[in-house]
């Protein structure tokens, strides 16, 4: 099947007038030299990868960590037509036999690949091995040390789904659990009060990601910089950035992208199960929330995740100012690149899954394609 008068998001990270191929679920030609006369005409629509999210619990009611192969089908069915073709959810910090059942949720689903559903590429272990102080809406009960151990035998009995290992740098053992982890996936800093050098020890190690910038960790201060320059310092560090207008303000959404540079940004959603649902209470890893007006929180009012998918996210990081082809990058091809998943999607290249958006020319989704078949 062949598309033309497109938009086309190309591989290096720019919209080119053209036209691209797709047969047996994958890409087989880009921006060809000759064009077939009878090609689906888009238009001059935008076409773009199909988003990537690595870091969100749920949606539409329903929640990774509650371990149900039908909630894991809900959550990526809403994805898939949401434009997010592919994701890797978060678990929460919580007893290990609770985590494998949810992981073992997840592997099904990777195992099986319903029509019309996202597909499940990784897993972030999201907790427990995290700070008490900024614990955030992660349940304090079932915080633990770094344990490689316990980590191993949850991603053997995923098959390696795990893609992205949460720690807080200044627990005991972590630098040691950072350069044990790394060989079987991302290792990223997160919920952490660490001091800069606690937070320098953990990327010289080996951590190479940041969850949720600016969320539960120290602030920068001229003083005591703390996690966020120990970040930006090392090159092989990409932060996730939750755009969705709540968590972070447009002006630090900015700064993010001038300290990492858009090739460092990895939008994330962190939604919960109330994403897609009206406001009311819900409930997170054994805690209520409550979400109102869009705004999802605890019961002493901490901000607890986001009710906003990733497609609205990217949409609001180019309404802050952020150029669409660095917005598009930070929410298709960086995340790709952070779960290891790049070969197969992230882009529109020859021999990759055939997972693209055409959207319009405020980036609002028009179709959503799924190994190029139209959801």
């Amino acid at each position: 099947m062949f598309y033309k008068n497109a938009k086309v998001y190309t591989k290096d990270f720019k919209f080119q007038l053209g036209a691209f191929a797709v047969e047996n679920g994958r890409f087989t030609a880009v921006l060809p030299e000759e064009v077939p006369a009878d090609a689906i005409d888009l238009k001059g629509a935008y076409v773009i990868p199909g988003l990537v999210d690595v870091h969100t619990h749920g949606n539409s009611g329903a929640d990774f960590s509650d371990g149900s192969y039908e909630e894991v089908c809900t959550m990526a069915a809403y994805y898939g037509k949401s434009g997010v073709t592919s994701f890797a959810p978060a678990s929460m910090t919580l007893p290990y036999d609770v985590l494998e059942k949810a992981f073992a949720a997840g592997l099904r689903l990777k195992k099986e690949q319903p029509a019309g559903c996202a597909r499940i590429m990784g897993i972030q272990m999201e907790g427990p091995f995290f700070s008490e102080k900024k614990k955030g809406a992660q349940n304090g009960a079932y915080l633990r040390n770094p344990d490689f151990d316990a980590f191993l035998k949850l991603y053997e009995g995923c098959e390696g789904l795990v893609r992205i290992v949460d720690v807080a740098p200044e627990l005991p053992g972590a630098a040691e659990f950072v350069e044990k982890a790394k060989a079987y996936c991302t290792v990223s800093v997160a919920h952490t009060n660490a001091n800069y050098d606690e937070a320098k020890a953990a990327f010289d190690a080996g951590a190479t990601h940041l969850t949720h910038l600016y969320n539960a960790m120290p602030g920068i201060h001229h003083r005591n910089p703390g996690v966020i320059p120990a970040a930006v310092e090392n090159s092989a560090v990409r932060a996730e950035l939750i755009c969705d207008g709540l968590h972070v303000h447009p002006a630090s959404v900015r700064l993010a992208f001038s300290m990492f540079g858009a090739k460092r940004m990895v939008l994330i959603s962190d939604s919960l199960r109330c994403c897609g649902m009206p406001d009311g209470q819900y409930e997170l890893g054994g805690q209520d929330v409550f979400l109102k007006g869009g705004v999802a929180r605890l019961a002493d009012g901490t901000i607890a995740g986001s009710a906003t998918n990733l497609f609205q996210c990217m949409q609001k990081a180019i309404s802050f100012g952020i150029a669409p082809e660095d917005a598009v990058r930070a929410a298709s091809w960086n995340p790709a690149c952070a779960i290891g998943a790049e070969k197969e999607i992230g882009s529109i290249e020859e021999g990759k899954l055939a997972d693209f958006v055409v959207c319009g020319e405020d980036f609002s989704i028009q179709q959503v394609y799924i190994g190029g078949e139209a959801l």
